[in-house]
């Protein structure tokens, strides 16, 4: 018979103790920097996730992920005509495009294009994450709701009902993929970017 064991896990989706590898790998599998480790007992478990706290603090954020999508968006002006991408991060090959709209903003390009790769990879019963340089645009898919002050006028309303749309889906489906930001100081401009600086 085989022993029990418990599984801490200390950074993933959901730090906590875990009492199967299956939950466990749910929590780590994919994540950046994962920290996890197996206890014989449930005390021992619990003592190392509570004591081992402040050591997971300071182990570094890796690089990025490359089995992953990216997404950004190309404007012209803010508001302005707006469009995004996603990418296959590793390769930089184009994944899924939209042609744009005549106005919108940067965010909720990038909101679009965020919801567009988890509407993507859940068609291909994919668990990879989605990067974004938006820590707005990933604010806004996690609270499934956006928080623009652009004006809902002629110009602007094929952009707010792709959103009213994306809000709906949000609303209505669940994903796995970890939403992740890309860090640009670290890792230069995002794999999506449309390079208009």
């Amino acid at each position: 018979m085989a022993k029990t064991k418990f599984y801490v896990v200390w950074k993933g989706r959901k730090p906590g103790i875990y009492s199967t590898w299956p939950e466990c790998q749910k929590q780590v599998k994919g994540y950046p920097g994962a920290r996890f480790k197996s206890f014989p007992t449930k005390t021992e478990a619990e003592q190392a996730f509570a004591g081992e706290k402040k050591e997971v603090l300071q182990t570094e954020p890796g690089s990025y992920i490359e089995e992953s999508l990216s997404v950004d968006v190309g404007s012209r002006g803010n508001p302005g005509p707006v469009e995004y991408k996603g990418v296959y991060t590793k390769t930089g090959e184009i994944v899924f495009e939209h042609a744009g709209f005549p106005k919108g903003t940067n965010n909720m390009g990038e909101f679009l294009a965020i919801v567009h790769a988890l509407q993507y990879l859940k068609e291909k019963n994919s668990s990879i994450p989605v990067y974004s340089d938006s820590m707005t645009a990933l604010k806004w898919v996690k609270d499934k709701q956006i928080k623009s002050t652009l004006a809902r006028d002629k110009e602007s309303e094929p952009i707010w009902k792709a959103v009213d749309f994306a809000e709906t889906w949000l609303k209505e489906n669940s994903w796995s993929n970890a939403l992740l930001k890309w860090e640009t100081k670290q890792w230069g401009e995002i794999k999506a970017d449309y390079g208009r600086k």
